[in-house]
């Protein structure tokens, strides 16, 4: 089995040279960076499973800085942070950054280590097929309806297979980190996985961004650039909000799908790239083309395999396993004990539409835990915006057997007989209702826990 390879980035040659010991003696090859430039250049060369990033005296915003920098160039790799100071802000920042665990100084060695082999043994590479990898990926794709199981399921087809990828839903509801399990369980998956925002590059700087330059093919190129196609040579590039670039942009794109070559600025010969290439969009690209906006050969070439994500409103069974993983997810990352919500809490969240899906959820997850002063989230904890405006008892029970059902089973742990006393209805009742609703029990689901899910 192929040894681990860390990253480590860190400004202090000492406490560089000290972490690559400790490392090596655990057996993990380890490579060095003492900045967040160094850092990139590092993962387009080198297939890597882990990085740490420090800050030494600098404070937290230059390794946040340098974590994001990473999480762009490779969204898939476990980042631990290593920082001066710490604080409930900086758990926060830290998680929304795709953060996996943090350290203050003076570093703590024994638990760095013990945390590096946790996210080494969930990532674990070299010791999985495929097929094994997308299995355990989909640990963080909580929910277990009858339309997530269709996705888990096509997901593993997908991912074994080379094709190009298309990937629509609205907002929130989840597309790069379902790319990111596509590549996960493809036999690139040791590779990069770069992730390319369409609609933060401007049509003038598109072509030195993601096809590279030479050196001195303009005012201020005074070094070669391999651009971000050729970071992702022999992985997967994600073409996020596909939907947003310009007819320019995608003719740019459409050769490369063709040619599979790309040509850098003051270049004088073609160069081929190795890529498989995953596209997200929210916006309905099929209206687009016929406005004219969206070109129909692009499209036709990237509409092979189709992923549609539902939005959260058309999967609210999957709701009370949503939350109870940020429950889990925000207490231990913030060093609290909260142990639920409350029927009330989760009946108002149950009414709520959730236009921005998944990604609202877990904001309005975290709000609670700013002025939560109970082991338990009340209504009163939600923000004013989704308590539904009733504002008391009478907010419990929500509108609709299908809603009321399923509050009563997730307040009874999907105990039937428990929550046919709550309701007042018989057993078969029940089970009648959760066959006419497609109601799974999702206790199985409840101890996922890792990168944002959907």
């Amino acid at each position: 089995m192929t040894r681990p390879t860390i990253l480590i980035v860190e400004e202090d040659p000492a406490l560089r040279r000290r972490l690559r010991r400790v490392l090596a003696s655990e057996g993990i090859e380890v490579i060095d960076a003492s900045d967040g430039s160094e850092a990139v250049r590092s993962i387009s060369v080198s297939a890597l499973d882990l990085a740490i990033v420090g800050s030494s005296a600098a404070g937290t915003a230059p390794s946040l800085e340098v974590a994001q920098q990473i999480r762009r160039s490779c969204a898939g790799i476990p980042i631990i942070l290593i920082t001066s100071r710490s604080s409930e802000q900086l758990a926060i920042a830290a998680l929304r950054s795709g953060i996996r665990d943090y350290f203050t100084h003076p570093v703590p060695f024994a638990e760095l280590t013990a945390s590096v082999k946790r996210c080494l043994t969930a990532r674990a590479p070299d010791a999985r097929s495929p097929v094994d990898g997308i299995a355990q990926a989909r640990a963080r794709m909580i929910g277990d309806g009858p339309r997530m199981r269709e996705i888990h399921a096509y997901i593993e087809q997908v991912a074994a297979m080379e094709s190009t990828v298309l990937i629509t839903g609205e907002t929130g509801t989840g597309k790069e980190l379902a790319a990111a399990l596509i590549h996960q369980g493809s036999r690139r998956r040791q590779q990069p996985f770069v992730h390319i925002n369409c609609a933060a590059i401007p049509d003038t700087l598109l072509e030195s961004e993601l096809f590279g330059y030479e050196r001195g093919a303009f005012t201020g190129a005074n070094a070669a650039s391999a651009g971000k196609l050729k970071l992702a040579d022999g992985g997967t590039v994600l073409f996020d909000e596909i939907g947003d670039m310009s007819i320019y942009a995608q003719a740019k794109i459409l050769r490369l799908l063709e040619s599979r070559e790309i040509e850098r600025l003051g270049g004088r010969q073609s160069l081929p790239v190795d890529v498989r290439v995953v596209a997200a969009t929210n916006q309905d690209l099929e209206r687009l083309m016929i406005d004219g906006r969206f070109r129909k050969d692009l499209y036709f070439r990237l509409n092979v395999a189709r992923i549609h994500l539902p939005a959260l409103r058309e999967r609210k069974e999957d709701l009370p396993a949503l939350v109870d993983h940020y429950i889990r997810e925000f207490s231990r990352v913030l060093g609290r004990h909260v142990d639920g919500i409350s029927d009330e809490a989760l009946a108002a969240l149950l009414r709520h539409d959730w236009p921005g899906n998944v990604r609202e959820l877990r904001n309005v997850v975290e709000s609670t835990f700013a002025t939560l002063s109970s082991p338990r989230i009340s209504l009163s904890d939600l923000p004013p915006a989704y308590r539904g405006g009733l504002g008391g008892p009478a907010a419990a029970v929500p509108e609709g057997d299908r809603e009321r059902l399923l509050a009563a089973l997730s307040a009874t742990k999907w105990n039937k007989s428990q929550a046919a006393a709550r309701l007042r209805w018989s057993r078969m009742t029940v089970y009648r209702k959760m066959a006419k609703y497609h109601l799974v029990d999702a206790g199985h689901v409840a101890g996922a826990h890792g990168d944002e899910p959907i």
